[in-house]
């Protein structure tokens, strides 16, 4: 959602309004018109929302947020497309989980909002999830494997064709013998591939790895709820200045053309509480800048430490199949072209370029936030 500096529609809003020309860009979906009375207003096609630049008496003493530089999802502040120095990654050239999801996105059905740092949590789980089901695929191939050594070791003791004497018996004798000396080679790979694939696969990071992703889930997520309440507070005190400097300038306006009793004092007295709405709207900007500032560190940091983890998770698994081509090699040399491209793409396997694939696809948003201002 994007919060609006001023929730009161303008007047005029239709066929009489009319399209600024000369705006500059604005965020997917925003476009800004003029009013009949001269007064710029913008609408989101998508959500209905509508802001405008100005608002009377508060925003000539202190003014709004600028629009024309800022704007916010979710509580969170962002520059408008070219306002504003251009912001380097964190990272350059690595594709960096830390770069690349700091906005929120629509979920697959398009009703609630994925917060990036979901995204990546996803990204683990799944990766959890992938690690599963390939150890669930050994063990398939130790099953068939085992099956098949069984059925040789059966066959060479098949009694067909052991009245076949002389020299060609020799040879027909030593062809059974063969298969059960080929049926021991496919027990010992089946009981090498549990050991040294199946059981690495299924033991690397254990129960205690989601309660781990929940602990980074659960920080992130408080850090967001302490954001929206401090951009509650800035709300608040926003519309807070903005009564008080109204209630100033009708004062000030009822006391020029003599429509009232107030006296000086009681025009000085509004105008110091408009400059203390105004001290406590600075204060609680602060406060919010302070605490996007804290979410912001959290957000590279623990993502940079979700980045090494699936890092860990690419090269524990690579190092594990490759031993299952080295086991198969082992077993049957006559197979060996079989496994060469699996070798072959193994010897590929790329974390970074894994990530750089992962991310250009689910990435959320690569403009970072940035301090509000008044």
């Amino acid at each position: 959602m994007i919060h609006c500096v001023n929730k009161t529609k303008p007047a005029a809003v239709g066929p009489a309004a009319r399209e600024e020309p000369d705006e500059p860009p604005l965020p997917p979906g925003w476009r800004c018109y003029m009013s009949p009375q001269g007064q710029k207003y913008y609408v989101n096609s998508s959500s209905n929302g509508e802001l405008t630049s100005t608002n009377t008496a508060a925003h000539s003493t202190l003014g709004w947020i600028s629009w024309d530089r800022y704007w916010q999802i979710n509580c969170v502040t962002f520059p408008l497309p070219g306002e504003g120095p251009e912001q380097q990654l964190l990272k350059p050239n690595e594709w960096s989980y830390c770069d690349y999801f700091w906005t929120d996105k629509k979920d697959p059905q398009g009703t609630t909002s994925v917060a990036g740092f979901e995204v990546l949590l996803q990204k683990q789980l799944k990766g959890k999830q992938m690690q599963k089901e390939m150890a669930e695929f050994i063990h398939e191939r130790i099953k068939i494997e085992e099956e098949y050594a069984k059925n040789l070791s059966k066959l060479s003791l098949s009694p067909l064709a052991a009245q076949e004497e002389g020299t060609l018996g020799e040879a027909w004798t030593q062809l059974k013998k063969s298969l059960h000396d080929e049926a021991e080679v496919h027990l010992k790979f089946s009981n090498k591939l549990h050991s040294e694939v199946e059981k690495p696969l299924l033991t690397f990071r254990g129960d205690n790895f989601k309660k781990d992703l929940k602990k980074y889930d659960h920080h992130i997520a408080d850090l967001r709820k302490q954001l929206a309440s401090r951009y509650a507070s800035v709300e608040k005190a926003r519309k807070a200045l903005a009564d008080r400097q109204k209630d100033l300038e009708v004062k000030t306006q009822q006391l020029e053309i003599k429509l009232s009793n107030k006296t000086e004092e009681d025009i000085k007295k509004a105008r110091r509480k408009s400059t203390q709405a105004g001290d406590d709207l600075m204060r609680c900007v602060d406060l919010y800048n302070q605490t996007q500032s804290k979410w912001f560190e959290e957000m590279v940091t623990t993502s940079m430490e979700l980045e090494k983890l699936e890092v860990d998770r690419i090269e524990w698994i690579q190092q594990h199949l490759r031993q299952y081509t080295t086991l198969r090699h082992e077993t049957d040399m006559f197979n060996q072209s079989t496994v060469e491209p699996v070798d072959q793409l193994l010897q590929s396997v790329d974390p970074a370029k894994d990530r750089e694939l992962w991310v250009k696809e689910h990435k959320t948003g690569e403009v970072r936030p940035v301090d509000m201002d008044i």
